[in-house]
C-alpha cells in the first residue's frame, strides 16, 4: 500500500512514527511539535476559512508562515522565542516531508530558508550556594524523599523530566555512586554524585530495596511516578519555607530549572571547566554551556581582575597632587 503523501498523511506519520519512534524525540518534544501545528492549523481556520482537512502541502508557503507566526505575536501575545520554537517545528515537518515526498522540495525550501527572530538572550536566574542549603534544609524537616529529590536535582544539574524519568536501575549504590540520565533526544549520560549527595540518595533508594529495577526511583503519593508539576511543588514548597528570614536571598519563587542552573554557575565559580560542566549537563554544545560564565557576577569580577593585571601600576601622582585631584572632584561631584 503507497504511503499517504498529502499534508494530513505525512504529519500524522511525521507525529506518530519519525519523531517518537525513528528519531528517538521524547513526550514532550512531540508534545511540543504536535501543539505547533495544532496552532497552525487554528490560524488556517480563522484567518483563512480554511478546515483542518482542507489544508494541503502549499498552504505552507512563506507568506502564511509569516503570518502565521505575526497572528502568534498579535493574538496570543507570544515572544520571539516562542515564535521560534513554532518555526522550528514547521521547518522539521518540512524537512521530513521533503525527504518522504521529493515532490514537496519545492515548497519546503522557500520555508526552511525563513530566519528566526531576533529575541534578547534570556536570563540565567540562578541561587547562591547559601541559598541552596536553606532550600535543602527544608526539604530535610518535609522527608527523605523531598531532601533525596531536590539534592539529586541540584547535584547533577539534572532536567527535571530527567528526574521524573529515572528508575531504580538507572541508580548505582555502590561506589562510585552514579546515576544515569536520559536527556534531549534519548540521549544517555552517567553523572557521578558528590559524597553527601550519595548518602542522601542512597538512603532513599534503600527504602525500595526488593523492588524491581523499573521501579519509580521518586513516586508520588499515589504511588505512581512523580510528574513535573509534583517536584515543582515539593521545590516551592521547600522555598517558601525557607525565605523566612532571608527575604532579600532567596526569591518568591523558584523553578526546578533554576537548580540546574545553580549548579552550574557554582561550578564555574569554583573553577570547573566548561567542557566537563557541559558534560555534566547534557549540552550538545560548550556554546550554551558559556551563558553560564555570562551570568555570574563573581565570573565577570575574575575576568576583570585578570585582564588588567600587571596592566595598573604605581601611581604617576605625588601626594600634593593626589590631594589636589580629590579636592577637584569633591567640587566637581
Amino acid at each position: 500500500m503507497a504511503a499517504d503523501r498529502s499534508f494530513a498523511g505525512l504529519l500524522r506519520a511525521w507525529l506518530t512514527v519519525y519523531l517518537p519512534t525513528t528519531r528517538g524525540s521524547s513526550a514532550n518534544t512531540v508534545a511540543a511539535y504536535r501543539d505547533a501545528f495544532v496552532l497552525l492549523l487554528r490560524y488556517f481556520q480563522d484567518r483563512c476559512g480554511r478546515p483542518p482537512e482542507r489544508v494541503q502541502m502549499d498552504d505552507l508557503n512563506p507568506r502564511a508562515v509569516n503570518e502565521f507566526l505575526t497572528w502568534l505575536a498579535d493574538t496570543r501575545h507570544a515572544s520571539a522565542a516562542t515564535r521560534n520554537q513554532r518555526l522550528a517545528a514547521v521547518k522539521s515537518f518540512l524537512r521530513y516531508a521533503q525527504s518522504q515526498a521529493p515532490e514537496h522540495i519545492a515548497v519546503a525550501g522557500p520555508v526552511l530558508a525563513l530566519k528566526p527572530a531576533r529575541s534578547p538572550e534570556p536570563v540565567v536566574a540562578y541561587l547562591t550556594v547559601h541559598a541552596v542549603k536553606l532550600i535543602l534544609a527544608q526539604a530535610k524537616r518535609s522527608s527523605l524523599r523531598d531532601l533525596a529529590l531536590l539534592t539529586l536535582l541540584y547535584d547533577t544539574g539534572a532536567r527535571v523530566q530527567e528526574v521524573c524519568d529515572l528508575s531504580i536501575g538507572d541508580l548505582r549504590t555502590n561506589k562510585p555512586v552514579t546515576v544515569t540520565l536520559t536527556g534531549k533526544g534519548r540521549k544517555t549520560r552517567t553523572v557521578p554524585l558528590t559524597g553527601q549527595a550519595a548518602a542522601i540518595v542512597v538512603s532513599h533508594a534503600a527504602t525500595l530495596d526488593g523492588r524491581p529495577a523499573k521501579t519509580p526511583l521518586f513516586e508520588n503519593r499515589d504511588g505512581r511516578r512523580i510528574g513535573r508539576a509534583g517536584i515543582s511543588w515539593i521545590l516551592q514548597d521547600a522555598v517558601t519555607r525557607a525565605r523566612a528570614g532571608h527575604e532579600d536571598e532567596i526569591p518568591q519563587k523558584a523553578t526546578p530549572h533554576q537548580l540546574r542552573h545553580s549548579k552550574a554557575v557554582h561550578l564555574l565559580e569554583n573553577g570547573v571547566n566548561l567542557v566537563y560542566i557541559r558534560d555534566l549537563l547534557g549540552h550538545a554544545s560548550v556554546t550554551t554551556t558559556e551563558r553560564y560564565a555570562k551570568a555570574s557576577p563573581e565570573m565577570k569580577r575574575k575576568a576583570i581582575e585578570s585582564a588588567s593585571a600587571g596592566i595598573v601600576t604605581e601611581t604617576i601622582y605625588d601626594p600634593g597632587t593626589r590631594q589636589d585631584l580629590l579636592t577637584w572632584l569633591r567640587q566637581t561631584l
